[in-house]
C-alpha cells in the first residue's frame, strides 16, 4: 500500500455534484489538515521550527474504536509527523479536533526502540486489549530507514499501560517486507486463548502470534500475491500502480470451534479463504498449499479492496478505494456479483477510504478512516478542502433493503 507509481498525473477536483449514495454513513470528524495537541503553544511552534511538526506530512492511517474513545495512526512516511498513535472522543465536540497523542507524548519521543515509531493500524480484543502493528519503518515515501522491527505493542485500555512489545523474529521479515495490517482472533472469556494474524504485504506472507507463549510463524501462499492487471488505479483523474499483496483480512462467525479467515490482497479482484484451525498450526506451515481457496467468482474490474470486516450478523463490509464506496457481502451466501452490495458512495466523503473496523459495542458501528492516500504521495493534497475523515455508520440499518440483508 506504500509502493505506488505514478503514470499520469492529473488532479482533479473532488467535488460534492457528482454520485452519492451517503446517507446511511455519519461523519465524526474531518481535518483539511492534521493537527496536535501539544502541552504548550510554545513546544508546537518549536516542532514546527525544527521541521518535527509539518501538518502537509501528516496522514491518518489506521482507525480502532473502544468504548468512548476512537484511535488513529499516523505513520511517519513523510518529515514532520510528531507522534504516530492518537486518540479521540466519539462524542465530537468540534469538528477538527487536534489529535491527542497516545498513551502519551513521551512514547512518540522514546530512543532504542522503546516506544512507538511508525504504527499502521490496530485491533482492539474483546478484553479491552489494543494490539498495536508498529512498522519501525519512518519516511518510507522520501528515504525510507528501518529504525526499529516490526513490532506488535499490547496496549491495556482500561489503565492505558503498555502490557508488552512482542518484535517479529527475524526470519519472519523478508527483505522489503512490508506489515501492513493486523487482526486479532480472541474466543475465550479471558482472550488467553488468543492468536494475531499479520499480513505482509510487499512479500507476500501471513505472520501468525501465539499469544500464549510468544510464539511467531510465517504461512507463504501463491493465493497471496496480487494480479497484475489490477496493479494499474486511475482515481479522480490520478492514474498510478500498487503492486500490494495480501492486505485486507477479516474473521467470520466461531462454528464447531473454527472460524474462517477471509483475506484479499489489495491489488487484485478475488476473495480467498483459509479456515484458522491451518493457520493456527505451526506444524502445517510446510503442508497446507491446498487448504487456502478461491472464494467465488472475480468481483471485476475497479474492485481493489483495502480494509474488511465482519458484523455478528455475518456481513462483511469492505473498501472499494477505487470506488469512493464501501461495499458489503452477507457471508452465508455465494460470493458473487450478485450478492454483492454497495452500502455508501461518495466521491465527496469517500475518497480512498483506506482502513475499516467494527466495534464490540452491544450495538456495532463501522467505522471508516478516508485519506485520499494517492494524492498525498505525490504531494497533490489541496489544504483547502477536508481531506481527511472519520466515518461511522450501522451495519444494520445499512444492509437494508440490500443483497446484504440477511437471507434467512
Amino acid at each position: 500500500m506504500l509502493r505506488l507509481f505514478l503514470i499520469v498525473n492529473i488532479a482533479l477536483a473532488v467535488s460534492g455534484r457528482g454520485y452519492s449514495r451517503s446517507e446511511v454513513v455519519n461523519t465524526l470528524y474531518k481535518w483539511k489538515q492534521m493537527d496536535f495537541k501539544y502541552p504548550s503553544e510554545r513546544e508546537k511552534l518549536e516542532a514546527i521550527a525544527n521541521g518535527d511538526f509539518n501538518q502537509a506530512n501528516v496522514i491518518p492511517l489506521g482507525i480502532e474504536r473502544w468504548r468512548d474513545r476512537v484511535f488513529i495512526s499516523t505513520p511517519r512516511w513523510k518529515k514532520g509527523t510528531p507522534a504516530t498513535l492518537s486518540s479521540l472522543p466519539t462524542v465530537a465536540v468540534q469538528d477538527s479536533p487536534p489529535l491527542k497523542p497516545y498513551p502519551s507524548w513521551d512514547w512518540h519521543n522514546a530512543d532504542n526502540c522503546t516506544g512507538l515509531t511508525s504504527v499502521f493500524r490496530m485491533s482492539v480484543d474483546h478484553c479491552g486489549v489494543m494490539w498495536v502493528l508498529d512498522s519501525g519503518t519512518i519516511e518510507a515515501f522520501e528515504t525510507p530507514r528501518q529504525l526499529c522491527p516490526p513490532t506488535i505493542i499490547a496496549i491495556d485500555l482500561e489503565t492505558d499501560t503498555v502490557l508488552g512489545r512482542y518484535p517479529i523474529p527475524d526470519q519472519f521479515v523478508l527483505q522489503n517486507s512490508l506489515i501492513t495490517n493486523i487482526v486479532v482472533d480472541s474466543r475465550d472469556d479471558d482472550c488467553k486463548d488468543l492468536h494475531l494474524y499479520v499480513a505482509d504485504a510487499w512479500r507476500f506472507g501471513l505472520i501468525v502470534f501465539r499469544k500464549s507463549d510468544a510464539a511467531f510463524w510465517r504461512f507463504d501462499h501463491f493465493t497471496f500475491f496480487p494480479e497484475p492487471l489490477l496493479s494499474n488505479y486511475t482515481l479522480h483523474g490520478l492514474n498510478y500502480q500498487v503492486t500490494d499483496g495480501i492486505f485486507g483480512m477479516s474473521l467470520g462467525k466461531i462454528n464447531s470451534g473454527d472460524r474462517s479467515l477471509y483475506y484479499h490482497a489489495m491489488s487484485s479482484s478475488l476473495e480467498f479463504v483459509v479456515s484458522t484451525s491451518i493457520i493456527r498450526d505451526p506444524t502445517r506451515i510446510n503442508n497446507a498449499v491446498n487448504e487456502f481457496k478461491l472464494l467465488g467468482e472475480s468481483r471485476g474490474p475497479e474492485s481493489q479492496l483495502s480494509a474488511a470486516a465482519i458484523d455478528r450478523n455475518g456481513v462483511m463490509f469492505y473498501s472499494l478505494i477505487s470506488q469512493d464506496s464501501i461495499g458489503c457481502w452477507h457471508t452465508s451466501t455465494e460470493y458473487a456479483n450478485k450478492n454483492l452490495g454497495i452500502v455508501a458512495k461518495s466521491d465527496r466523503i469517500l475518497v480512498y477510504p483506506n482502513d475499516l473496523r467494527i466495534d464490540q459495542e452491544v450495538q456495532q458501528n463501522v467505522w471508516v478512516i478516508t485519506n485520499k492516500l494517492p494524492m498525498y504521495q505525490f504531494n497533490l493534497i489541496d489544504p483547502n478542502e477536508d481531506n481527511y475523515r472519520v466515518l461511522y455508520f450501522d451495519p444494520v440499518k445499512a444492509v437494508k433493503n440490500t443483497v446484504c440483508q440477511s437471507p434467512f
